[in-house]
């Protein structure tokens, strides 16, 4: 019989946030340690998603998804999975993790809101579309789809005020999410308010100033 009162420090410190210590807790676990081999690679899944090391994430995840019998468990993983495959290129594979999630009932908001990210991502603008709708029926306030929603239409220049609505929305319920601001500002810059578009854009940019999709928006502001 596993115990899983073992795994309780690494799991202490991932409730904490301190995702380096409690991944270096369930690596240095014996292997001959009585814990259940899904339940570590569950929290090693997580510990490695949460620290960007997606192909590390990825190895662990299936496990839990091919061999886990908890089906909370299972369907959070195939939707982080899904997540790391939409962001990494992988659409196919992203696609089908998520069907497998609208099969299940799981989060259907996150999951339509997904599956719009990963059409956009495809070029598919009015599935895109569709999909953040759908979000937005399930669930008005969910901030990714509201976001999602006005960064498509101001990138389609389609209903640009209720593009900046729906981005505003998102931001109220984020003001810290440099993905939120960024979209204010873009859509400020589609309606041609400069000057508000750059205090949105730099304040994006001070959150993350690496981010080339940021960058590039205030290179447009500039030439504008």
């Amino acid at each position: 019989m596993a115990d899983k009162t073992i795994l309780r420090e690494g799991v202490s410190l991932y409730q904490s946030g301190d995702y380096n210590g409690a991944l270096a807790f369930f690596l240095s676990l014996p292997e001959e340690s009585e814990v259940d081999k899904i339940d570590l690679a569950y929290y090693i899944g997580l510990c490695y998603a949460k620290l960007a090391r997606t192909d590390d994430a990825l190895l662990y995840l299936e496990q839990v998804v091919t061999g886990g019998s908890e089906l909370d468990r299972v369907l959070q993983c195939r939707y982080v999975l899904a997540v790391i495959y939409a962001n990494t290129g992988r659409k196919k594979l992203a696609e089908f993790e998520l069907n497998k999630l609208l099969e299940s009932g799981y989060h259907l908001a996150s999951v339509y809101a997904s599956l719009a990210y990963v059409a956009w991502k495809q070029d598919d603008v009015e599935r895109s579309l569709d999909f953040y709708r759908k979000a937005i029926e399930i669930e008005p306030e969910n901030a990714t789809a509201l976001n999602g929603m006005g960064y498509v239409l101001a990138c389609e220049n389609r209903d640009l005020t209720k593009a900046l609505s729906f981005c505003k929305r998102a931001l109220e319920k984020h003001p810290d999410s440099a993905a939120c601001l960024d979209s204010v500002g873009w859509v400020y810059l589609k309606l041609g308010l400069t000057a508000d578009a750059f205090k949105y854009l730099n304040q994006a940019k001070e959150k993350l100033p690496q981010n080339e999709e940021i960058a590039e928006h205030i290179r447009i502001a500039e030439a504008s």
